[in-house]
């Protein structure tokens, strides 16, 4: 289990609205593990993809490059990209409305944002359900673009135009058996320190019900946010 396999089912969403073109120049947002800026780099042969984030990361190679840093504050190139991406890796800013000027000042005049945030945590089967297994509270910080006049006027206070928000739903994939959605579960920071023999059973449980013969899923929504940049 690794992220980009629980959110397998949301990257067809997110090839199709990229719009990568050969020569793009790509800035991936929140990279995490790299799987997004990859697949970035593999749609601009003749252009490139950087993945920003503030985790470790992995080696770069070819047109694909990693730097460990917040985008809210990295001192971006003015224009020097063509699209700013990202798949669940803008909720976390401790000034968003800060962050995303800095984003749109990184695109070209008329530069496209695409990013992927999750609606209101009551919209997503997955954190209802673990957080009532083993008793875990709320991490709004995960859910902060969750309402859609939020993500407005974060974006319209950072000077992007033409914002559009696009209800999607979709299952995220959380194991081929419970065992081994429990490791993925235990691994998260915000779940770890409730996992214990009072709780784990309830967990298992919850897993279980929702075990299908192609493995764990569970229900989640999250809008498909497109805008436009630039200077």
């Amino acid at each position: 289990m690794d992220y980009d396999a629980e959110l397998i089912r949301y990257g067809r969403v997110l090839r199709e609205a990229w719009g990568i073109r050969p020569a793009d120049r790509v800035l991936d947002v929140g990279c995490g593990g790299g799987g997004t800026t990859r697949e970035a780099g593999r749609l601009a042969p003749a252009g490139s993809a950087v993945g920003i984030d503030v985790r470790a990361l992995p080696a770069g190679g070819g047109n694909v490059t990693f730097v460990r840093g917040d985008a809210q504050t990295h001192p971006f190139p003015a224009g020097a990209f063509d699209v700013a991406i990202s798949r669940f890796g803008t909720m976390f800013f401790a000034d968003p409305v800060v962050a995303f000027t800095n984003i749109r000042r990184a695109l070209r005049p008329g530069g496209r944002l695409v990013m992927l945030v999750w609606q209101a945590a009551s919209r997503n089967e997955w954190d209802v359900t673990i957080r009532a297994a083993i008793g875990a509270p709320p991490a709004p910080e995960a859910f902060s673009l969750g309402e859609r006049t939020t993500v407005e006027g974060i974006l319209r206070d950072a000077g992007f135009t033409g914002v559009e928000l696009h209800d999607v739903r979709e299952e995220v994939f959380y194991g081929s058996d419970p065992e081994s959605a429990l490791t993925w579960i235990g691994g998260f920071s915000c779940t770890a320190g409730y996992l214990d023999e009072r709780t784990l059973p309830r967990l298992r449980d919850a897993l279980d019900a929702h075990r299908t013969e192609r493995g764990i899923w569970f229900g989640s929504r999250a809008w498909l946010v497109t805008a436009v940049g630039g200077a």
